[in-house]
C-alpha cells in the first residue's frame, strides 16, 4: 500500500469505530435478508434458486458481479494513464451481452443447465467438462482471492491497523462473515443480496461526483464543462499498433463480456435462475444499459478526482489505485469517507460471495456428479455441498495470505493478468461445441487447453520485437480461443455431434 502520508490531511482521519460500525451495520441487513431467504432454500434453491428469480432484480444485482472492489477504486485511478479509452471496452461489452443472449442462453436454458460445463461434457465427454470446469475453478479463486485482497488491503490500512486487528484476522473476519449468509440460500439469497449491494455500490460512486463537485465549486453544468474540457475525458483512440486502439478495445470488450459472463458460471448461475428464457434475455438487456452508465460515472469521478488533485496541488500516488482511497479518507471530509467505505464494501463482497456459491456449484456438479448419482440421498449432498462451501472459503483465506507474504503488488497483477488467460480455452471449447459439428475428446482437450495459454504468453511478451512495435492488448484473449478450437479441431474424432447448433440455439 502507499504511504498514507502522501497527501496532506485536509479533515481529521474518520473514526475507524465509525466506519467498522457502518460496516457491521451493512453486514447486519444482509443477514437479515439470508435469513429471509434461505429458510426454505433446498438444493434447487441453493444452486438455481428454484427458477423463480425476478429478471429486474437479477439485472441490478450483476452490476456488483461486473465492478469488483478493484474496479470501484482501479477505474478512476487509471484515467490518468489511460484517460477514459476504458468506455471503448464498456461498449464491446454491449456486444458481448447482446452475443450471450441470443447464443448462449438459449442452448443453457434448452439444455436446462445447472452448471453451464455441463454442455462441454456432453458436447465432448467428460476429459472438456473437467477441463472446463478445473480452468474456470482456478481463474475464479486466483482471481477472486487477488481482488479480495486489494480491498481488505484498504480497510487493513484505514480501518484494522489503527484499532490493532492483524491482517489474517481481519480478512478471516470477513470471509466468515460471507460464509455464514451464503450458507443456507446459495443463489436464492445472492439474488437479493446482490441487488442490494449494487445499490450502494452505484450509490457510492454517484455520491463521491457529488461530493468531489462540491469540493471543487461546481454545479452540474460545472461539471459536465469541467469532465469534457479535460484531456483526461478522451475515449477514442486510433493508433492501430497501441493496446488502447479502438477496435482492438471494442472486439475484446466483446469476447471479454462472452467469456466472462456467457462461459463463466459466476456470472451465469444467477442469470439462469430467472423464470424464462425470454426473462434472462431481458435481464441482460437491460444490465448492459446500466454497466455502460455505471462504468461512464466511475470515469467522470476519476477525472474529478485529479482535476482536485491539480487544484489542491497535491500529488498523484505512484500506485493509482491509491488516489480515490487516500481522498476520500483524508482528504475530502467524514461523508466522503463513509460513502466511499459503504461503496467498496458492496463492490468487494457482492463478488466475493457469490464466487464461495458458484465455485461449490461447479464442483458438486461437475466433479462430484450430483446430477448423475443416485446414490447418494438429498441430505449427503447437503452435507458433501457445505464442506465444499467451507473448504473453498477455507482456499480462498490461504491464497490472500499468501499474497499478503509476498507483498508484492506485481504478483496481484500478474494473477489478474493470468485469470485472464485461462478464458481463452473456454472460449476454444464453446466455440468449437457452438459453431462447428466436430467431436474431439480425450486427453487431447486438457494438453491443448494448457499449452495455448503458454504459447499466447510467449506471443505477448515477443510481439513489439515480432511485429514492428505491435503490443498485445485484450484482444489476445481471442487469439487465444481461436488457437484452442484450432488445435483441437486438427485432432477431431468424428464429423457429427448430436448437439451441433441448431436454428432453436440461435
Amino acid at each position: 500500500m502507499a504511504p498514507i502520508g502522501c497527501f496532506p490531511r485536509g479533515f481529521p482521519p474518520v473514526n475507524p469505530w465509525a466506519i467498522l460500525g457502518c460496516v457491521a451495520l451493512y453486514f447486519a441487513i444482509l443477514l437479515g435478508i439470508a435469513g429471509w431467504t434461505g429458510r426454505r432454500a433446498d438444493q434447487a434453491g441453493y444452486f438455481l434458486g428454484n427458477r423463480q428469480s425476478p429478471w429486474y432484480i437479477v439485472a441490478f444485482g450483476l452490476i456488483g458481479d461486473s465492478l469488483s472492489g478493484v474496479t470501484f477504486i482501479s477505474v478512476p485511478g487509471q484515467v490518468g494513464t489511460q484517460r477514459c479509452g476504458y468506455l471503448q471496452v464498456v461498449f464491446g461489452y454491449v456486444l458481448g451481452y447482446l452475443i450471450i443472449a441470443r447464443i448462449l442462453l438459449p442452448l443453457y436454458y434448452r439444455l436446462q443447465l445447472t452448471s453451464i460445463y455441463s454442455y462441454l461434457g456432453t458436447r465432448f465427454g467428460r476429459e472438456s467438462e473437467l477441463t472446463g470446469a478445473g480452468f474456470f475453478l482456478l481463474s475464479r479463486v486466483l482471481g477472486s482471492a487477488a481482488r479480495l485482497y486489494l480491498a481488505a488491503g484498504v480497510f487493513q490500512t484505514f480501518v484494522f491497523d489503527p484499532l490493532g486487528v492483524p491482517f489474517w484476522a481481519s480478512v478471516t473476519g470477513i470471509l466468515a462473515l460471507i460464509l455464514v449468509y451464503t450458507w443456507r440460500g446459495g443463489i436464492k439469497t445472492l439474488v437479493w443480496t446482490d441487488s442490494l449491494q449494487s445499490a450502494f455500490l452505484v450509490l457510492g460512486v454517484v455520491l463521491s461526483v457529488v461530493l468531489v463537485a462540491r469540493a471543487l465549486g461546481l454545479g452540474p453544468a460545472g461539471v459536465v464543462d469541467r469532465i469534457t474540457g479535460s484531456p483526461l475525458s478522451q475515449v477514442f483512440f486510433w493508433d492501430w499498433r497501441a493496446p488502447s486502439y479502438f477496435w482492438k478495445q471494442l472486439l475484446s470488450g466483446a469476447a471479454i463480456a462472452v467469456v466472462m459472463t456467457g462461459l463463466d458460471q459466476n456470472n451465469m448461475q444467477k442469470t439462469l435462475s430467472c423464470r424464462t428464457l425470454q426473462e434472462s434475455q431481458r435481464n441482460l438487456y437491460s444490465f448492459a444499459i446500466i454497466l455502460v452508465a455505471v462504468n461512464a460515472c466511475f470515469l467522470a469521478l476519476g477525472v474529478l478526482l485529479y482535476e482536485y488533485t491539480t487544484a489542491q496541488g497535491l500529488s498523484v500516488p505512484a500506485a493509482t489505485d491509491q488516489l480515490f482511497p487516500q481522498l476520500a479518507l483524508r482528504q475530502l471530509g467524514g461523508a466522503a469517507a463513509l460513502v466511499f467505505v459503504l461503496g467498496l464494501t458492496a463492490a468487494t463482497f457482492n463478488s466475493a460471495d457469490s464466487v464461495l456459491t458458484t465455485l461449490t456449484t461447479s464442483f458438486c456438479i461437475d466433479f462430484l456428479g450430483f446430477e448423475r448419482r443416485a446414490d447418494l440421498t438429498p441430505g449427503q449432498q447437503t452435507r458433501w455441498r457445505h464442506g465444499a462451501h467451507f473448504a473453498f472459503a477455507v482456499i480462498l483465506l490461504a491464497a490472500i495470505l499468501i499474497f499478503r507474504s509476498l507483498n508484492q503488488g506485481a504478483v496481484i497483477e500478474l494473477v489478474l493478468n493470468l485469470a485472464g488467460y485461462t478464458y481463452g480455452p473456454l472460449l476454444g471449447l464453446f466455440g468449437l461445441g457452438l459453431f462447428t459439428r466436430i467431436r474431439v475428446g480425450g486427453p487431447a482437450v486438457p494438453l491443448v487447453c494448457l499449452t495455448v495459454p503458454i504459447l499466447c504468453g510467449l506471443l505477448a511478451t515477443r510481439a513489439p520485437q515480432w511485429l514492428g512495435g505491435y503490443r498485445f492488448g485484450f484482444e489476445l484473449l481471442i487469439l487465444n480461443g481461436l488457437l484452442v478450437a484450432g488445435g483441437l479441431a486438427t485432432l477431431a474424432r468424428q464429423p457429427e455431434s448430436p448437439l451441433a447448433p441448431s436454428s432453436s440455439t440461435k
